[in-house]
């Protein structure tokens, strides 16, 4: 059997094309291929925070860990100078405890609670439903692992190149001074992440008094 010389020139670039392919190195995820939608309802992406490092935050205004928000502001206050920005993203998913609109969150976070903080629109966190940034965070390869979000007050810092590095279960208290300690160690570039993920605070906490079921 004979090959024309334009069959034979394709096989010879799909072959080489192949081989590009191969050989190419696998581009990871990072948080800048993700977006949020704001409380006005438009899409901001995570890329505008290129640089910078970020420590994520599922809020939730009704659970009884909300004491947690003024030593999350007074994290962004001292280390905003040196690079780190606060993300919140509240949630009905845990105890639907985040039960208002966008002009709830806003009048709740902004206007009560004064922080200066970008809070985003109430997102689902877990599940079929979960926004696809989840599944990025808690990614054992790309992520910092540790499967679904268990609860409120779910932490994950992220590096300066878009990694999510560590993870601090709700128990993780903001104001602790080895949780300062992980986030000066982020910001200086001095942290080495471990062969497996670490968490922080492992055990899951209790159900907020509520009914539902939830963990």
């Amino acid at each position: 059997m004979k090959f024309r010389p334009c069959l034979v020139n394709v096989l010879i670039v799909s072959l080489f094309l192949s081989l590009v392919s191969a050989a190419a190195p696998v581009k990871h995820k990072s948080i800048y291929d993700y977006s949020l939608v704001g409380l006005d309802g438009k899409e901001v992406s995570l890329s505008t925070y290129k640089g910078k490092v970020l420590l994520i935050v599922n809020l939730a205004s009704e659970s009884i860990y909300n004491n947690q928000i003024g030593a999350l502001e007074e994290l962004q206050k001292t280390y905003a100078d040196k690079g780190l920005v606060l993300i919140g993203i509240p949630s009905a998913d845990f105890g639907a405890e985040e039960p208002g609109d966008s002009v709830a969150i806003k009048h709740f976070y902004q206007e009560t609670n004064h922080v200066s903080f970008p809070v985003f629109a109430k997102a689902s966190l877990r599940g079929k439903e979960a926004i696809p940034l989840v599944k990025l965070l808690v990614d054992p390869k790309d992520g910092a692992g540790g499967g679904e979000i268990h609860w409120n007050y779910t932490k994950f810092l992220v590096d300066r190149e878009g990694k999510p590095l560590l993870r601090f279960e709700v128990d993780s208290d903001p104001a602790d001074p080895e949780f300062r300690v992980k986030v000066e160690q982020i910001l200086n570039g001095t942290y080495k992440k471990k062969t497996s993920p670490e968490r922080e605070g492992e055990k899951p906490p209790a159900d907020d008094d509520d009914d539902d079921g939830g963990v």
